[in-house]
């Protein structure tokens, strides 16, 4: 298994398929793991969605970050993917 400092390595270096896999095997074996720990893997994997375009599922793991520790940076993350998602601009559909 990856520790969190190998998944944010990984993340650093746009390895989005290795940082999804390395939190799903963390999250399936969670015996051991602190919670912030674990809520930090699942607000990296959210970042790794994100990079890929898959919203909804950053979101998704934004969420169970937050459900895990409330205080911690998915919180920030989860507020601005909202704003990015929520953009609307009525110059693009009025021309």
């Amino acid at each position: 298994m990856k520790t969190i400092d190998e998944i944010k390595q990984m993340l650093e270096q746009s390895q989005t398929d290795g940082v999804i896999a390395a939190v799903d095997e963390l999250a399936a074996h969670r015996g051991g793991m602190s919670a912030k720990n674990l809520a930090m893997a699942f607000y990296l994997r959210g970042n790794a969605y994100r990079q890929r375009g898959e919203w909804g599922k950053a979101m998704n793991s934004y969420l169970e970050s937050i459900d895990l520790d409330p205080d911690g940076p998915a919180q920030a993350a989860y507020r601005q993917a909202q704003q990015i998602l929520g953009y609307y601009c009525k110059d693009y559909y009025n021309p």
